[in-house]
């Protein structure tokens, strides 16, 4: 991997983490489009770690406060909003976990192509904006119940599709609940924190266990431009989508779609 690829694929991933618009279909296109390698193992990691540097240190302050309810609730018994909506997180985590255990393997073989990214951009893009013009932004992320949690849990399980995007399907659904646009996202963006650890804990374990060489250089140009990229994009994002919504992602997400399939049609 040359040092350009390393800074290209890491600013996609950065920028596109947690924007509605998929980032694993990002960076599956390079290779599919542009012929590049694949990025490899110790990369993925390299990006997981940047991205989750990002959201932590963003949003650092709830992090803390929710981390501390959680373990107040465990061991002193203690009842607070933190705490519930920490607990909301950890069970909006588990879909993705179990889904992610039993159909990894069908996904990588199945659905890792540039067609299906190209369909679930689309079809997943319109579902977005009907959700987004019909939803009612009644409730902030501490008004997340089991149900809810659970639903939004299923959403990021299916956005192990490639070109699905897991916050887009996690924001999908939390603004079809009636969640504010900007709650949304924050919940997104909190739920997204044990998923990418804990992605990036399998992946990381994966690279300890094998004996493919690290090349240091791309790694670390990987880890920083992954994590300073996420962090302006998810400070500018929530200023964003509570004025603008989510139309300009739809109307991305649907061209993308449309021209991939174009592409691959004439080729």
């Amino acid at each position: 991997m040359s040092m350009f690829e390393a800074f290209a694929l890491a600013l996609i991933q950065g920028l596109t983490e947690f924007l509605p618009v998929s980032s694993s279909a990002h960076l599956i296109l390079p290779s599919e489009i542009l012929g590049w390698q694949d990025q490899g193992l110790a990369f993925d990691v390299a990006v997981h770690v940047g991205t989750l540097l990002a959201v932590v240190l963003y949003f650092r302050k709830e992090v803390t406060q929710l981390l501390g309810a959680f373990f107040r609730s465990i061991f002193k018994g203690e009842r607070s909003a933190d705490a519930t909506l920490a607990w909301m997180i950890a069970l909006a985590t588990i879909p993705a976990c179990i889904f992610g255990l039993f159909m990894k393997d069908i996904i990588e073989i199945y659905l890792r192509s540039a067609w299906v990214i190209a369909a679930t951009c689309i079809i997943f893009g319109l579902l977005l904006w009907w959700v987004d013009v019909k939803a009612k932004c009644e409730i902030d992320e501490y008004k997340t119940t089991p149900k809810s949690a659970i639903l939004i849990g299923l959403a990021q399980a299916a956005a192990m599709i490639p070109g699905t995007s897991r916050s887009g399907a996690t924001m999908t659904m939390a603004l079809y609940l009636g969640y504010t646009r900007e709650a949304a996202a924050r919940f997104s963006f909190l739920m997204s924190i044990p998923i990418i650890l804990l992605a990036g804990s399998y992946l990381g374990l994966g690279l300890v266990q094998s004996d493919t060489p690290v090349m240091w250089a791309p790694i670390l140009t990987g880890v920083v431009v992954s994590f300073v990229s996420a962090y302006i994009c998810i400070h500018w994002f929530l200023k964003l989508v509570t004025t603008m919504g989510m139309k300009p992602f739809v109307i991305y997400r649907v061209l993308l779609g449309v021209a991939l399939a174009v592409f691959l049609a004439t080729q």
